[in-house]
């Protein structure tokens, strides 16, 4: 459980820090170096659930903290601070309470399908509380198009990772009642 939960909150302040540092996608759309970082918080979160809700939100608490002292030590925006802690609980909440009602699914089907809410609100939620001001609006819909496809890479990238070793279920054989 602690590791984890340690490369949870780890990610989360590394992706705060480097939140500002953008890297153009081919066609359209940009991307932090954090988004890059910020997408494996969302599968280590998913290997968290299997300790309970109190766990996750615990984790997220501990992150919240650290991003607090992040702020005040290493001179991180209070408003990157603010739009990572709104997008995390929210969208975090989010994530952790469906993934709790697909428990009868696999894996990676409960992280697949738990991610299509919280990605994108964690994206939107993010960056219209960061930029929104900052970037005119092209270039923060660029930015909020980029995370959002550069965490579900990232993420599913993690995820595929993580069940690789996993022994595949038995194939079922013959009809039924043989």
């Amino acid at each position: 459980m602690y590791i984890p939960m340690a490369i949870y909150i780890v990610a989360v302040l590394l992706a705060n820090y480097t939140a500002t540092w953008f890297i153009p996608m081919p066609v359209f759309g940009l991307v932090s170096v954090g988004t890059l970082i910020f997408g494996v918080t969302f599968t280590q979160r998913d290997r968290v659930h299997r300790f309970g809700r109190k766990a996750v939100y615990l984790m997220i608490f501990i992150a919240a903290v650290g991003m607090v002292l992040e702020s005040l030590l290493l001179d991180v925006p209070w408003r990157i601070i603010l739009a990572s802690f709104i997008a995390i609980v929210l969208s975090e909440t989010a994530d952790t309470e469906v993934y709790q009602r697909l428990l009868h699914l696999s894996w990676f089907q409960r992280v697949a399908r738990s991610n299509i809410i919280s990605i994108p609100l964690d994206s939107l939620l993010f960056n219209v509380i960061a930029f929104a001001g900052v970037f005119a609006p092209v270039k923060l819909a660029a930015i909020i198009f980029g995370e959002i496809v550069a965490k579900f890479l990232t993420g599913s990238l993690a995820a595929l990772i993580r069940t690789a070793g996993e022994p595949k279920p038995p194939l079922a054989t013959g009809a039924a009642g043989e």
